[in-house]
């Protein structure tokens, strides 16, 4: 950055100032909630955190110094806001798969189509074979035997969300995650690779080398993220 689009000592002092203000009203919603997902908390927590990053950022414009916190985005964790005492829940979930294999993927449709014996040609393309596959198959079972599938995982993630009352049949068939009420989610589990890039980036060449090092379980891949 330029000198001249540098700020100025007295921008920082003010954007320091600003942060200590913003800890003292978090530190007062938190004294002062009603409850364990207080708005007010919530409110105060996102105040602190964009004047500690505008703190943090001219800082650095000014000093090439930074800030030995950080705070997580608030974006990401919504405060519940739902029934305390719901009657009703519904889980949401979506898995990603990719078709590794596609030969071993026909070859399973064309023995689901052989055993049903109803003479069509669906095995014979990869879209009519994952419409056997999942006719075939629960998705649980699917999750737990992708590979022999040819199918590679992806992300995944499940959301538990409350509600008053249970939705009139057939209520939500055509769009069933259009009306999802972020600050209604009870708890969510959210599985990916960007977790696994996370964790392996500081490990040093030495580490993922080592064979007395223990290995990790698929399931303990896991990682929850209970609001």
């Amino acid at each position: 950055m330029s000198d001249a689009a540098q700020p100025t000592a007295a921008e920082v002092r003010a954007a320091a100032e600003a942060v200590k203000t913003a800890l003292d009203r978090h530190l007062a919603a938190v004294e002062r909630r009603s409850g364990e997902d207080d708005p007010a908390v919530y409110e105060a927590f996102n105040q602190l955190a964009a004047a500690a990053e505008t703190y943090d950022e001219l800082l650095y414009d000014r000093y090439d110094e930074v800030t030995p916190f950080e705070i997580p985005g608030a974006e990401d964790t919504p405060p519940y806001t739902g029934p305390e005492e719901p009657s009703a829940v519904s889980v949401l979930i979506r898995r990603d798969y990719t078709v590794a294999e596609p030969q071993r993927l026909l070859a399973h449709a064309e023995r689901i189509e052989a055993a049903d014996d109803e003479g069509s040609d669906a095995s014979e393309t990869v879209h009519g074979a994952l419409g056997l596959l999942f006719g075939e198959f629960e998705p649980d079972e699917i999750a737990s035997r992708h590979k022999e599938f040819g199918l590679e995982e992806g992300d995944s993630t499940l959301w538990v969300t409350a509600t008053d009352e249970p939705a009139d049949p057939g209520d939500w068939l055509d769009a069933p995650f259009e009306d999802v009420d972020p600050q209604h989610v009870i708890c969510r589990f959210d599985v990916s690779a960007v977790f696994d890039e996370d964790d392996t980036d500081d490990d040093t060449d030495d580490d993922l080398e080592d064979p007395r090092l223990p290995t990790l379980d698929e399931d303990e891949d896991l990682e929850p993220l209970d609001r």
